[in-house]
C-alpha cells in the first residue's frame, strides 16, 4: 500500500471530479455553456478544472470526471489525458449525490471495493504538499470504514460556507490528525459564524469526501434506497450497449439531492464520519468578492483585474474588481469597491459587498426571458 507523502499514487485510490453547476454568482463570466471550472479566473495559466486534475495526478491511480453532456467536449479539450472510460456524462443535473454516486457505482462495477475521493472541479487550493498529506490521511481513515471529509481551517467568520464540527481523535493508523465529525451545519448567520470561529471546533466544509465505494453505496442504500437502486442499475449497464436505454429510463427519476444531505449529515449523527483537518489554502470562488481576495492588486489602491487589464483606466478609484472581456476600454472615476464585469453581450455593475447577490441578477435575467444570456 502506497500512502506516504511523496510516495506516488495511492494504491486503489480513484479521484472523482464532479464538474457541474453554472457558477451563477460569477455571471456573466460563468455561464451554463461555459461554467467557471472551464475558466482561468486567477491568472494561473490553468483553468480551475485543469488545476484540479493536476493536483490529483500525484495521488490517484485514476481520475474520473462526471459532467453534463454539453460540457464533455470542452472538458476533453482541456483534459486530454483522460480516456473515454474516465469521463461520465450526465444527461441532466441531479446534484452532487447522483454525480458522485454514479462514479462510485461505476468504479465498483469495474474494480470492486476501492477508495474514492470526490473533489470539486472549481476550487482553488494553495499548498500542494499539505493538500496531499491531508488526502493520504483521509485515505487511511477511509480504509477503516469511515466516510472522511477534509475540513478547512476557517480564517474568518464566513457566512458563505457550510461548517463541520470536529470531536475527539479518531485513532486510526496512518491518520494521526483525523478526528470524529460531530455534525454539519449549512451557511450560518454572521453571529453564529463568529461563535464557530471562536470555539475552534468548526471548520469549513469544502465538500471533499473520501471513502470506500462499498461504504458509500452501503450508506446510500440505507439512507436513500431508491436513489441507490437507480445508480446501481445504471452502473451495471454503463460499459454495455444498454447504457443509453437505461440512462434515458432511470436517470430522470433519480432524486436530486446533495451528498451532504443524503449521507454526510445522517451518517455523522450515527458516528460514521471522520474529519481530517486541512492546513492548505482553499477557496471555492463563490462570488466576485472572494475571487478578488485571490487576485493580486494591480496598484497601491487595491484594484484587481480578471484577465488583461490594459483596457482598464481608474481615476481616484480603489478596491475595484474589473473583468474586461468585451474589447472595450473601461474607465472608472471616483468609485470604490465596485465590480464591473464587461462581456460582449452582458455588463454587470455591482459592489463587492453585494457580490453574493449576483445570483438574483441571474434569476431576473431568466424571468425576463433572456435565457440566451445564461
Amino acid at each position: 500500500m502506497t500512502n506516504t507523502p511523496g510516495a506516488g499514487p495511492i494504491d486503489d485510490f480513484y479521484a472523482i471530479v464532479p464538474a457541474g453547476g453554472a457558477g451563477t454568482r460569477l455571471w456573466p463570466l460563468s455561464r451554463q455553456g461555459a461554467p467557471k471550472f472551464l475558466h482561468d479566473l486567477t491568472g494561473s495559466g490553468q483553468t480551475l478544472i485543469q488545476a484540479t486534475a493536476a493536483r490529483l495526478a500525484p495521488l490517484a491511480s485514476r481520475t474520473v470526471l462526471v459532467t453534463g453532456r454539453k460540457h464533455v467536449a470542452a472538458c476533453r479539450a482541456q483534459l486530454p489525458q483522460l480516456g473515454d472510460a474516465d469521463v461520465l456524462a450526465e444527461p441532466s443535473p441531479r446534484d452532487s449525490m447522483a454525480a458522485i454516486g454514479l462514479a462510485a457505482a461505476v468504479l465498483q462495477q469495474r474494480h470492486g471495493d476501492v477508495i474514492v475521493g470526490s473533489f470539486a472541479a472549481d476550487q482553488v487550493i494553495h499548498g500542494r504538499r499539505a493538500f496531499e498529506s491531508a488526502v493520504r490521511e483521509a485515505v487511511a481513515a477511509a480504509r477503516a470504514g469511515y466516510v472522511v471529509t477534509i475540513g478547512i481551517a476557517a480564517s474568518r467568520p464566513s457566512v458563505a460556507f457550510g461548517y463541520v464540527r470536529s470531536g475527539g481523535p479518531l485513532g486510526v493508523d496512518g491518520a494521526p490528525t483525523a478526528l470524529h465529525a460531530l455534525g454539519f451545519t449549512e451557511k450560518p448567520d454572521a453571529a453564529t459564524a463568529r461563535d464557530y470561529l471562536e470555539s475552534g471546533d468548526y471548520r469549513w466544509n469544502a465538500g471533499m469526501f473520501v471513502t470506500r465505494t462499498e461504504v458509500l453505496l452501503g450508506h446510500l442504500a440505507a439512507q436513500r434506497p431508491a436513489l441507490h437502486a437507480g445508480l446501481v442499475e445504471i452502473a451495471a449497464a454503463w460499459d454495455t450497449d444498454a447504457r443509453e436505454e437505461v440512462l434515458e429510463r432511470v436517470w430522470p427519476g433519480l432524486e436530486k439531492i446533495a451528498i451532504d444531505h443524503a449521507i454526510a449529515e445522517p451518517v455523522a449523527a450515527a458516528g460514521g464520519i471522520a474529519i481530517v483537518p486541512g492546513t492548505f489554502g482553499w477557496d471555492d470562488i463563490g462570488d466576485f468578492n472572494s475571487l478578488a481576495v485571490l487576485l493580486p492588486s494591480v496598484d497601491d489602491a487595491g484594484n484587481k483585474v480578471v484577465g488583461d487589464g490594459s483596457d482598464v483606466l481608474r481615476i481616484e478609484s480603489g478596491g475595484t474588481v474589473v473583468a474586461p472581456a468585451s474589447g472595450r476600454v473601461i474607465t472608472l472615476l471616483g468609485v470604490d469597491d465596485v465590480v464591473v464585469i464587461d462581456t460582449p453581450d452582458a455588463l454587470l455593475v455591482t459592489t463587492r459587498a453585494r457580490a453574493q447577490q449576483v445570483k438574483n441578477v441571474v434569476d431576473a435575467v431568466r424571468e425576463n426571458g433572456l435565457d440566451d444570456l445564461l
